[in-house]
């Protein structure tokens, strides 16, 4: 049975954007449309509390990953304040290296948390 919430597409969009920004700037202004302001991330190797500190972290895996973009991978699904989708992140125009699934807890169609899930990752990365 398919539950997909109406803006489960749009709002994992929204997500990969901030991820694919490398501007600062513009990441912080796509971070204050679309998250909360105490909004949390956390996954296997980094953790963030707030827009700023997610907006770093970001920031990070840019300056570690250069030329590296995401994108979704299936189709994100949600119900309620629950939505969860798949990602890729691998080098513009070749094959992806990085796979992973996102659960998000949504507060007034904004994301309020994330908890981040390496579904694939190769050795020393």
């Amino acid at each position: 049975m398919n539950t997909a919430h109406p803006d489960a597409a749009s709002l994992a969009a929204h997500y990969i954007a901030v991820w694919n920004e490398t501007d600062a700037a513009r990441r912080n202004a796509l971070l204050e449309s679309h998250w909360t302001e105490d909004a949390r991330y956390v996954d296997p190797v980094m953790q963030g509390s707030g827009r700023a500190q997610i907006s770093a972290l970001v920031g990070g895996v840019h300056q570690r990953y250069p030329g590296f973009r995401f994108a979704l991978k299936g189709s994100p699904d949600a119900h309620g304040d629950q939505l969860r989708f798949s990602w890729t992140l691998g080098p513009s125009g070749a094959e992806d290296l990085i796979e992973g699934t996102d659960f998000v807890r949504l507060e007034g169609g904004r994301l309020q948390s994330v908890t981040g899930f390496l579904d694939k990752v190769p050795a020393g990365a």
